[in-house]
């Protein structure tokens, strides 16, 4: 049998992690033969942010680039090289930070890193609707330019509604254990693990 472990959460009077889930499952009886992690698409857009080009001039040592100043939000100004040929000062834009992933539909997902670019500091990436895995933009020319409404530093997933990732767990059902066939029955199983272990009463929390 298979369940999402969001789904248990909402049921469960305390937060667990997947591998405190796991562990007590299988001390229950209810053994856990492995757990999947569960996305609409690759890396869903985890880390990337709407933010807004403040500046875009001409890189001093490259024809097709260029050095532009982008705000993500909670007074954060970075300096990003871009070379897409539609970029703009003003525009609202997709953001890859240093240190966030981009998952692109053709090849490996790659760390973003601040990187120095024909002598140019580059601190993310401006991103394309390819290059983040959502599609491929209509004319394939350049970057995402996004509504000039959005809000600075908001999540581009929420943007896109693109939900997070979600877990599976796989349980080994035994014949004997009908009473887990649902997320409430096994959110009871846990319930009544906590409440004798814990030695304080926990119940199942019902939407």
């Amino acid at each position: 049998m298979t369940i999402s472990y969001h789904w248990l959460l909402d049921y469960l009077p305390v937060s667990l992690s997947v591998e405190e889930v796991s562990e007590i499952l299988t001390s229950i009886g209810l053994e856990v033969e492995g757990t999947e992690k569960i996305e609409s698409i690759k890396g869903s857009l985890e880390g990337l942010l709407i933010g807004e080009v403040l500046s875009c001039e001409q890189h001093p040592n490259a024809d097709k680039l260029k050095c532009t100043t982008v705000n993500i939000g909670n007074d954060t100004i970075l300096s990003i090289v871009c070379g897409a040929p539609n970029v703009a000062a003003g525009q609202k834009v997709i953001v890859a930070p240093v240190g966030s992933f981009v998952h692109p539909i053709k090849g490996d997902a790659f760390e973003i890193k601040k990187a120095k670019i024909r002598g140019e500091i580059s601190e993310g990436m401006l991103c394309a609707e390819d290059e983040i895995g959502i599609g491929i933009g209509s004319s394939h020319d350049g970057i995402k330019v996004l509504p000039n409404d959005l809000v600075v530093g908001s999540k581009a997933a929420d943007y896109f509604n693109i939900p997070a990732s979600e877990i599976a767990i796989h349980i080994g059902l035994t014949p004997n254990r009908a009473d887990a066939m649902s997320h409430i029955g096994v959110a009871k199983d846990i319930c009544a693990y906590l409440t004798h272990h814990r030695k304080q009463l926990f119940e199942v929390k019902l939407p």
